[in-house]
């Protein structure tokens, strides 16, 4: 880990700050002392997203800046001035990119080439471009090495193996130091309803005992946010790993239907699953099994998860129920709704 006093004079931009993962990055970084200027998507009513909803400890101890990942000239303004970027704004929707998938193509691919292009002419000293498990598609083998075939499944997922390999491209072609951060299913405190704990949590907190899910054979490699905030701390800190994909996984494999069960234990409830059709993905686009291996992660960045395992898991969703149980919280989900 960097001293807190090279952190103090390190400077660094994290993009899609207004988001799930990245406010609480942007919240850990401002913790352990960093400048932290935070990217969010510029909008009309001023807003910052889940930065609004920081901690006050937190709060005036970060800068904003508004833009979008799509305009170079706006993200050449943002890295001016930063040592290192934590590069996490994407359109990650895996629902919405069967129908608007241009706009997958103009923020996970140009947008991320608009990153490295101003990384590449400021100088900047690290980058650590966020990829996704999905890639991978559905597992030909488990657990899931950073070797794995790469199968664009979802436009989503190829508009992530187009921008993961540009990022590669720059490494390869200008020596750009670009790391290649490949989180599995993050889970935790803000994350949004279309996701699959989210969903159930919020079902069962309002008074429902019949759930509609989409599949709920597939599994998934799901990671407590606090772990993969660490993660990427750890990323960002290491002097390894150029040119490098790391997985950021948990290296536990859980189904769908278990995980619901699991929800419905957590929170005293007995509940029935129903197959909403609206949620199914496209037969060859569903991802049946993830699984990560996380061994490269801890060997070039001393990373390994905190929530690891089913007693890890059941723990992050203890902590994950107990935020969206909050009145406040809950208030500003529209658990009725599928939102994709």
């Amino acid at each position: 880990m960097s001293s807190p006093k090279i952190r103090s004079k390190t400077k660094v931009l994290v993009t899609g700050a207004d988001g799930f993962i990245g406010s609480h990055l942007t919240e850990e970084l401002v913790r352990l002392g960093y400048q932290v200027r935070a990217f969010v998507m510029y909008n009309s009513f001023g807003s910052w997203g889940w930065l609004d909803k920081v901690s006050s400890e937190i709060k005036g101890n970060f800068e904003v800046f508004s833009g979008d990942i799509r305009d170079p000239n706006g993200i050449r303004q943002a890295m001016v001035g930063c040592d290192k970027v934590l590069h996490l704004a994407a359109l990650i929707a895996i629902p919405y990119s069967y129908h608007s998938p241009d706009t997958y193509v103009d923020t996970n691919i140009k947008g991320t080439l608009n990153i490295l292009q101003a990384a590449r002419d400021l100088g900047i000293d690290r980058i650590v471009h966020t990829s996704t498990s999905e890639v991978y598609g559905t597992a030909r083998f488990v657990p899931i090495t950073e070797e794995h075939p790469l199968q664009g499944q979802s436009p989503y997922s190829a508009s992530k193996i187009g921008a993961d390999q540009v990022a590669y491209s720059f490494y390869a072609s200008f020596n750009t130091p670009v790391v290649i951060a490949r989180p599995f299913n993050t889970y935790g405190p803000r994350q949004s309803a279309r996701a699959v704990i989210p969903t159930i949590i919020t079902q069962i907190a309002n008074g429902r005992r019949t759930i509609n899910l989409g599949a709920v054979s597939p599994t998934r490699d799901f990671n407590y946010v606090k772990d993969t905030v660490m993660a990427f701390v750890a990323a960002l800190e290491s002097g390894d790993g150029l040119g490098e994909v790391v997985n950021f996984g948990s290296n536990f494999e859980i189904s769908v239907g278990d995980t619901a069960s699991l929800i419905a234990d957590v929170m005293g409830i007995e509940v029935q699953i129903t197959t909403d059709e609206a949620r199914l993905r496209p037969k060859g686009s569903e991802v049946e099994r993830l699984w990560a291996s996380n061994d490269k992660a801890r060997d070039l960045f001393g990373w390994q998860p905190c929530y690891g395992g089913a007693e890890g898991f059941r723990r992050g969703l203890e902590e994950t129920v107990a935020w969206f149980s909050q009145p406040d919280n809950l208030a500003s989900y529209k658990f009725d709704i599928y939102n994709i």
